[in-house]
């Protein structure tokens, strides 16, 4: 077939008929027709895959072909499929250019014009039929009209024959000529191609030749291999020309390309390969006695050829397998001789000068002021296509002082290797657009632009980018960048650290990643909303920190999360569709943080948490959970435990489950057994009471019990000898505060509405021996605020006025 794939194009013909009327003479006819003259034809009962939507491969097939040739037939417009169809067709044709060619089977134009006879009857039994749908058939009566409009072959009057070869002559010569345009500016291609064709192909012998095709990227192999193959392969019974092998294995695999031998070849459409052997008997069962051209195009490993021609037998007599490849090497292990090798050289001066004109001046020499610059560029290029190009969309509409600024930054580092053209260039783009470009070269080559640019949040620069000759968009959308200038911009990648894979800011070879995620201690999902589980983590045994802040759709974490065996640090803050934790997690043995704030939908906690023999911080803020766990208990270098706002807690290890009804309180009999706690939090929890072992947390530093119930703090509270911050604001149902330790510092306890009684001894006595310390030069007042409608009884000096007298110790 024609090497659609260039124009973007999967099918050179896609043929639109009514089956039952055409299928078996005319359609077929013209089908073997069209395959003999290697012209790519889309058939439907031909090519649709099984288990496919029928109406999307149509409709796809057709986007994708450059010629569509109706067959108008008698009972055509009867077909509703067929109408739509053909509504695609003309969509296809207003809009993206598609080659429509009508052909009039034993039906006059004119009826088909004017909607008369059979035409007219079909369209009245749509619209009884179709009623709900009037509009729909009202745009397949149009779209039968057009197509009545375009010049077609009438065969009322003729033999099929002869309109066949007209068909056929047609589309083969526009197919000719829409290749050639594409190569018209391939300089130095004619000369390498004849070459080619007299010392290596050997037209018309019997043997079954292997023919290398060998140079660095960027030289043009593709290129040489295409024109070949358009200019040769009608001396073959069928031919297969398989693009990218080294990226389509790595994406598809190795049976993908063997299906798509088979597929090119057989013309086939439901070949069923097993495994790689499968295809591999297949190949040399089904292509033993054909002639056949195959061309594999950049091939990089030796077993893309085992799997796809390994031997000389497997093809028919005067076959010949063209293979483009950078590496001379595989040539020589596939047993390929010197003489079956052809190395593509650089261009010539002659030839360099004369693709640069073109590229820059739409000439084939420059003009007498740029000549000598021109020779400049020609030399740094070093005869690569590639190169001559790239630096030809650089310098492009440019001023001679540019031209001269541009060339200074070549002379100051002489390129000898294509890498440094190209860094000319690269150099050129903006920030945003050299991220872009490594964006594309290490992860997203033949991605859809609408799709990479939704998820860069880019817009402009890929344009930009296709303007500077760094990438191509096909008329799909797809990106599209030469394997060269991708191997440039993963070299960037590479060179920011070349020792350090960890220090690389992007990284794309399975192995480097399998390599570094061995190493990788912090990982920071944060605000992830899509993210809705986390994969296998067994693959970063050394990880430290797991971040996993806010990622609002996180519903489930993978058991192996247990095996992390250094993981010290856990924050799933704000996961809120997190339902539950694996029990795996109570293996985290070097776990030192936890925190749980708002996991809303969380209900339960695995019941072996008090395994977590390093757990330091313990933060479970805002969740639904009843009670903790009892195993809680053996945590006893907690040093920090937050449980606020954990409205339905009912118990803590220890305490006996309440089943009352609302309002539900919280019972805490004891917390002897976190005796390392250094922070508690346990603010509206509904606490019914502060339990009187309290001071065996003698580490206690800060304590936060604001809006709870209970009534009192046990006496016992005196002796937490560390305690500094304390919060109690808005116990609304607290009476009396004891005697508090002499180490406060600060006591937050508004809206305690039903503070009747407290001891301040403590707190002026500690008041007293501040002042004794204090440094009057920076402060000259020192205040306890203790808000009241009346001065309290054990005020003991007491006076009316603006001041009060009062006898201070001997001492003081």
């Amino acid at each position: 077939s024609f090497p659609s794939t260039t124009f973007g194009y999967t099918y050179d013909v896609f043929l639109s008929f009514r089956g039952k009327d055409t299928r078996n003479n005319f359609v077929g006819h013209l089908y073997t027709a069209l395959d003999n003259k290697g012209i790519y034809t889309f058939k439907d009962d031909e090519k649709l895959q099984r288990g496919t939507s029928i109406e999307s491969e149509l409709f796809k097939a057709i986007e994708e072909s450059r010629f569509a040739v109706v067959i108008l037939s008698i009972d055509y417009a009867s077909s509703s499929w067929c109408l739509i169809e053909l509504a695609k067709i003309i969509e296809c044709m207003e809009k993206t250019g598609l080659t429509v060619l009508p052909v009039f089977h034993r039906v006059d134009p004119s009826d088909v014009r004017h909607l008369k006879g059979v035409f007219e009857k079909a369209f009245v039994e749509h619209s009884v039929r179709f009623e709900d749908k009037i509009d729909e058939v009202n745009n397949w009566r149009d779209a039968l009209v057009k197509v009545a409009n375009i010049a077609g072959w009438d065969l009322r009057d003729r033999s099929e024959s002869p309109v066949i070869e007209e068909i056929v002559r047609k589309i083969y010569g526009q197919l000719n000529s829409t290749y050639s345009n594409v190569h018209e500016h391939c300089v130095g291609l004619d000369s390498r191609v004849t070459e080619i064709k007299n010392s290596y192909l050997g037209i018309g012998l019997e043997d079954v030749r292997f023919i290398g095709i060998w140079g660095m990227g960027g030289m043009g192999k593709t290129t040489l291999a295409r024109v070949l193959h358009q200019r040769i392969h009608y001396h073959f019974d069928a031919s297969s020309f398989i693009a990218n092998v080294r990226e389509e294995s790595c994406k598809n695999g190795l049976i993908s390309l063997q299906k798509q031998l088979l597929d090119d070849i057989l013309i086939e459409s439901n070949i069923r390969i097993r495994d790689i052997q499968w295809g591999i008997n297949m190949i040399k069962d089904r292509l033993h006695k054909k002639k056949v051209l195959i061309i594999l195009d950049d091939v990089d490993q030796p077993e893309q050829l085992e799997a796809l021609a390994r031997k000389r037998d497997w093809f028919g007599p005067g076959s010949r397998i063209i293979i483009t490849t950078r590496d001379q090497r595989l040539l020589i292990t596939h047993h390929m001789t010197e003489a079956e090798i052809y190395e593509v050289n650089k261009l010539n001066y002659v030839e360099a000068l004369k693709l640069f004109s073109r590229e820059v001046f739409k000439k084939d020499y420059p003009p007498e002021d740029f000549k000598e610059l021109s020779a400049n560029v020609i030399h740094y290029a070093g005869g690569l296509p590639l190169a001559l190009k790239v630096l030809g969309a650089s310098l492009m509409q440019r001023e001679l002082v540019v031209w001269k600024h541009i060339l200074a930054k070549l002379k100051e580092d002489p390129p000898e290797k294509l890498m440094n053209a190209f860094a000319i260039s690269y150099n050129g783009l903006d920030s945003k657009e050299k991220n872009l470009f490594l964006d594309i070269a290490c992860f997203f080559k033949g991605e859809n632009k609408g799709w990479v640019a939704s998820i860069l949040q880019i817009s402009i620069e890929i344009d930009s980018l296709k303007e500077k000759s760094f990438i191509n968009i096909s008329r799909f959308g797809t990106l599209w960048m030469h394997d060269t200038l991708q191997d440039f911009g993963r070299e960037i990648v590479r060179r920011e650290s070349l020792y350090e894979l960890s220090q690389q800011s992007r990284l794309w070879l399975s192995n480097d990643i399998f390599h570094i995620s061995k190493m990788l201690k912090h990982i920071n999902l944060s605000y992830s909303k899509d993210l809705i589980m986390i994969p296998d983590a067994t693959e970063v045994p050394n990880l430290e920190k797991l971040i996993l802040k806010d990622c609002t759709s996180l519903s489930k974490i993978h058991p192996s999360l247990g095996y992390l065996k250094k993981l010290m640090l856990l924050n799933l803050d704000d996961c809120k569709s997190l339902l539950s934790l694996p029990d795996s997690i109570c293996c985290l043995t070097s776990l030192k943080t936890l925190t749980l704030f708002g996991c809303s939908r969380l209900n339960r906690l695995p019941t072996n948490l008090g395994n977590l023999e390093c757990l330091e911080k313990l933060e479970v803020i805002g969740i639904a959970i009843s009670e903790l766990p009892s195993s809680v208990e053996r945590l006893i270098g907690l040093t920090s435990l937050n449980l606020s706002d954990c409205k339905d807690l009912l118990s803590l290890p220890g305490t006996l489950s309440m089943r009352s009804p609302n309002p539900v309180r919280l019972e805490v009999p004891s917390l002897s057994f976190l005796r390392s706690l250094v922070n508690l939090e346990l603010r509206n929890c509904n606490l019914q009471a502060v339990p009187n072992d309290i001071d065996r947390l003698h580490l206690l530093e800060k304590l936060n019990l604001s809006e709870n119930n209970f009534v009192c703090l046990p006496q016992s509270i005196i002796r937490l000898s560390k305690l500094k911050d304390m919060y109690i604001e808005n116990c609304t149902s607290l009476r009396s505060l004891p005697q508090i330790p002499l180490s406060i510092g600060n006591i937050w306890a508004n809206g305690c509405t039903s503070l009747e009684t407290l001891s301040l001894s403590n707190i002026m006595t500690f008041m007293f021996q501040e002042l004794c310390y204090a440094d009057f030069s920076r402060t000259n007042r020192y205040e306890l605020v203790v808000p009241g409608k009346k001065f309290p009884k054990f005020f003991t000096h007491q006076s009316e006025g603006a001041s009060v007298t009062l006898k201070v110790p001997p001492n003081f």
